[in-house]
């Protein structure tokens, strides 16, 4: 027989009173990183919420290894959470917080000292552990929920908006200690409304809206999604209006705008875009500070995967 997946999802849905949290949803993983996207109130941290056993589904089943984490305390030891607003006892210092925490995760209490230390100066919170937590700012905050989170070593990392609020040091540490896990075969779920932290960590993404999964798999695949979309291409130059003149008669250009002394192109074959520009350019001896595509990113994928689905188009 299988192992039991690390994180399994089948006909999950969660209502709070007439308000949807997440609807049917049915998805499992068999480890890695992943990063759970979807703008504010999509349902990611009844998600996150969900697999860490603090909620019961109104319906369907949600399990870790194989047993529901809200009713089995074996399958919680395996989580480890760190939330998105923390309620943390701020007259306690980070060590003695994370190491009541590692207790009560099962960490024995001779042990737990010496852990919660180890896991704080893995998160660069050495020379801040015996402060009080009161005096922390939001990024030293952060990284003692992720030390707490991952204390008692679980199979299973639930991390709800992590990089919220830390500077860049500090999100270059976390971003480490999270692809370290997922290298280790830990299971992890990093959930963000800001697709560019998403993309520093994995290429392995599952977007909801709406409490629904819209896509999941590899951010390369899912950008083949929208293939049938237009591909915008700007063109920052001197002469926007000159280009557009150019190309718009191609077949494969849709339309072209301008935007803040850019000519903006939509077409439906990019390579061969592409191209045409290299001609006009050359050709017409037009000078260019530069070429991007607004489309060539997650934040494009995501944006037309929402919109497509709030329009109700196929």
């Amino acid at each position: 027989m299988a192992a039991p997946q690390p994180i399994a999802l089948d006909s999950c849905s969660k209502w709070y009173g007439q308000v949807l949290g997440i609807s049917d949803v049915t998805w499992s993983t068999d480890g890695g990183v992943i990063g759970l996207l979807g703008p504010n109130g999509a349902g990611k941290s009844t998600f996150i919420k969900l697999l860490a056993g603090l909620l019961r589904p109104s319906r369907g089943k949600c399990t870790v290894f194989g047993a529901s984490t809200f009713f089995s305390i074996e399958a919680r030891r395996r989580v480890g959470y760190s939330p998105e607003h923390e309620g943390a006892y701020d007259d306690l210092t980070g060590l003695e917080l994370v190491t009541a925490l590692a207790e009560l995760s099962g960490v024995p209490r001779g042990k737990a000292g010496a852990t919660a230390a180890g896991a704080l100066d893995r998160m660069g919170m050495a020379g801040a552990m015996n402060r009080r937590v009161k005096g922390y700012s939001k990024g030293m905050r952060q990284r003692t929920k992720l030390a707490q989170a991952t204390v008692h070593d679980p199979d299973v990392l639930l991390l709800d908006e992590p990089l919220t609020g830390v500077d860049p040091l500090a999100r270059k540490q976390i971003i480490d200690q999270v692809r370290a896990l997922g290298a280790a075969g830990k299971t992890v779920i990093v959930s963000s409304h800001v697709l560019h932290e998403i993309q520093a960590l994995t290429q392995e993404i599952l977007v909801i809206y709406r409490g629904q999964v819209l896509a999941e798999g590899n951010v390369l695949e899912i950008r083949a999604l929208i293939d049938q979309h237009p591909h915008r291409i700007r063109v920052d130059c001197e002469r926007p209006r000159d280009v557009a003149r150019a190309v718009i008669g191609a077949e494969h250009v849709v339309r072209t705008s301008f935007d803040d002394g850019s000519v903006v192109i939509e077409t439906r074959d990019p390579d061969a875009c592409y191209d045409l520009i290299g001609s006009v350019v050359v050709d017409e001896d037009i000078p260019i500070r530069s070429l991007t595509s607004p489309d060539n990113s997650l934040g494009a994928v995501f944006e037309y995967l929402t919109t497509r689905k709030g329009s109700g188009a196929p």
